[in-house]
C-alpha cells in the first residue's frame, strides 16, 4: 500500500501541532520560566518532523483510500500524544514517558484524566499547553466525525454523511469546506466563552484554558479542585451552558449561521439530548434536596454542573458526587456509557445509537404484532436500513466488550472492583473522573502503577477509535490487496 496521503496528512497536523507550541513557550518565557526553551526545542524538532513527512508525501500523491483513512485515524491518535508528551517529559515536570504519555492521551482524546497534582503551581507553559491539546484534540474530533466517519462507514456515522455535506450546498460537498465551518464554529464559541468567564472573574490564562476545556469537552482544569475551586455560581452557570452546548452536532450550528435555526430544535437526537439531561438534573436536584438535605438551590447548582460534566464527558467536578448516594451514582455510571450527540466532541456510544437501537426494536415488536405489516424504522424523517442497523449494534457490542476486558485486566494489576470497573468506564467513554477514594471526582491517576496506567491509554484510544477502526486495521484481510 501507497502511504503517501497518510504521511501528508500527518506531516500537516504536525507542522499545526509545532505552530501550537509557540503559545505555551511565549507564556513561560513572560513568566520567567525555563520552560520555554522545552517548548522551542521540541517545537522546532515536531516542525522539522511534519515538513520532512509532508515532502515525503509529496504533492501529487495517491488518491487517498477508505484504507488511507483508517490508517491515518488510528495513527492521529497514537502518534500526535507522543509528539504533545515531549514538554511533560523533558520540562521541568520532568515526567516519565508513561506518565507523560498519560497525560497527553488524556489530553487530546479529551479524557480529562490526569496524572498531574499541585496544578496551581504549575507554570503558565504547561497549563495552557494542556488546554490546547485538548482544543485540538475536541476539534479533530469533530472534523473525524463528520467528514472520516460517514466516509468509513463506522458504527452508523455514514448516517450523517449526507447532511455534512448538504450543510455546505450542493455544489461544494467536500472535507476541507465541513472542516473550515466547523472550526470557525468552534474557535467563535470558545471566544465567546472566554470573554464571558474573564468578565465572570477569571484572570487571563484561566478564562482562554476552562474556555478551551469547555468547548472541548475536555477538562483539563488549572486547579486540582477543578472549577469548584473558583465557587462562583456565574462561573458554573456559564460552564455549564458551554458543555451543553458543545454535546450539540457542530454541524446543526453551521446550518444555523446559514439561516437555518429550526434545525436545531426539530434535530431527534438533539431533543433526546436534552430530554435526557432535563430528566437527569432534576431527579438528582430532587434526590439531593430530598435525601441528602442540601438548599434547593445548591441541589440544581451542583445538579446541573456535574451531570452536564458526565454525559457530555467534559469531567469538570465542583463536588465529589461519589458521595451523594445511590440513585446519583448509577445515574452517573450510566451518563458515562451513553455520551451526548454525535457530530459533537463528546464521548461514550453516543444518543442516536440508542435511539436507533431502540427504534429498530419497536419496529420488530410492531412487526411481531401485526406480521403482515411493513415496519421499517426512521431517525430524523430518513429510513434506517437494517445494515446500519446492525452497524450500530456492532459499537455497542464492542463498548461492552471491551469494557469487561478492560476492567477485567486492571484488576489483575492489583485495583480494587470499583476503581477497575469505573476506571474502565471513563477510559473507553472518555470521561476522566472515576468513582473512588484513587480515581474519583477529588483524586487522580498518579498512584496507579504503570500497567493500570498503559491499560487505561489503549481504553482511551480504543474509545475514541470507536472500537471498530482498530479492529479492522488488526484483521489480516485488511492489508490483502
Amino acid at each position: 500500500m501507497d502511504l503517501r496521503p497518510v504521511y501528508t496528512v500527518m506531516g500537516v497536523l504536525l507542522i499545526f501541532l509545532a505552530g501550537a507550541m509557540v503559545l505555551p513557550a511565549i507564556a513561560d518565557a513572560q513568566a520567567g520560566n525555563p520552560d520555554w526553551r522545552v517548548f522551542a526545542s521540541t517545537g522546532m524538532i515536531t516542525l522539522y518532523s511534519g515538513v520532512g513527512l509532508w515532502l515525503i508525501g509529496g504533492k501529487e500523491g495517491v488518491e487517498f483510500s477508505i484504507r488511507h483513512a483508517l490508517i491515518m485515524v488510528t495513527l492521529i491518535w497514537i502518534v500526535l500524544p507522543a509528539v504533545g508528551a515531549l514538554p511533560f517529559a523533558l520540562g521541568q515536570l520532568d515526567l516519565s514517558f508513561t506518565d507523560a504519555y498519560f497525560e497527553a492521551v488524556s489530553g487530546i482524546t479529551t479524557t480529562g484524566s490526569t496524572i498531574l497534582t499541585n496544578l496551581d503551581t504549575l507554570p503558565p507553559g504547561i497549563l495552557l499547553w494542556r488546554g490546547i491539546l485538548q482544543w485540538l484534540g475536541g476539534l479533530g474530533i469533530i472534523v473525524m466525525a463528520i467528514s472520516l466517519l460517514p466516509m468509513l462507514e463506522i458504527g452508523g456515522m455514514q448516517m450523517f454523511r449526507v447532511e455534512a455535506f448538504e450543510t455546505f450546498g450542493k455544489a461544494s460537498p467536500r472535507m476541507q469546506q465541513v472542516s473550515l465551518n466547523i472550526t470557525i464554529v468552534f474557535a467563535l464559541l470558545t471566544f465567546v466563552l472566554f470573554v464571558a468567564l474573564k468578565l465572570a472573574g477569571m484572570n487571563s490564562l484561566d478564562a482562554v484554558v476552562h474556555a478551551m476545556t469547555t468547548i472541548a469537552t475536555a477538562g483539563y482544569s488549572n486547579y486540582d479542585d477543578s472549577v469548584g475551586h473558583f465557587d462562583s455560581a456565574v462561573i458554573d452557570a456559564l460552564i455549564t451552558a458551554g458543555m451543553f452546548l458543545a454535546g450539540i452536532p457542530f454541524v446543526l450550528y453551521v446550518k444555523a449561521f446559514a439561516g437555518n435555526v429550526r434545525s436545531l430544535v426539530i434535530d431527534e437526537q438533539v431533543r433526546l439530548y436534552t430530554k435526557i439531561l432535563l430528566f437527569s438534573v432534576l431527579s438528582t436536584a430532587l434526590w439531593l434536596w430530598s435525601v441528602q438535605d442540601f438548599a434547593i438551590g445548591q441541589s440544581l447548582r451542583l445538579a446541573s454542573f456535574n451531570i452536564v460534566s458526565i454525559m457530555t464527558g467534559t469531567g469538570y467536578v465542583t463536588s465529589d458526587y461519589g458521595n451523594w448516594g445511590g440513585f446519583p451514582v448509577l445515574l452517573v455510571i450510566g451518563l458515562t456509557f451513553l455520551g451526548g450527540c454525535a457530530g459533537s466532541t463528546c464521548c461514550g456510544v453516543k444518543v442516536f445509537r440508542v435511539q436507533i437501537v431502540f427504534k429498530a426494536a419497536a419496529a420488530q415488536v410492531r412487526q411481531m404484532i401485526y406480521p403482515n405489516g411493513m415496519f421499517r424504522p426512521t431517525f430524523n424523517g430518513r429510513p434506517v436500513d437494517a445494515p446500519l442497523v446492525v452497524s450500530v449494534a456492532s459499537v455497542l457490542f464492542a463498548f461492552l466488550f471491551g469494557f469487561i476486558l478492560l476492567a477485567g485486566a486492571l484488576t489483575l494489576t492489583g485495583l480494587d472492583l470499583e476503581t477497575s470497573l469505573s476506571g474502565a468506564a471513563t477510559a473507553i467513554s472518555n470521561v476522566g473522573p472515576a468513582l473512588g477514594d484513587i480515581i474519583g471526582p477529588t483524586g487522580n491517576f498518579q498512584p496507579l502503577p504503570d500497567s493500570a496506567k498503559w491499560l487505561l491509554i489503549i481504553g482511551m484510544l480504543l474509545g475514541r477509535l470507536e472500537f471498530l477502526t482498530f479492529l479492522t486495521l488488526i484483521n489480516p484481510l485488511f492489508w490483502r490487496k
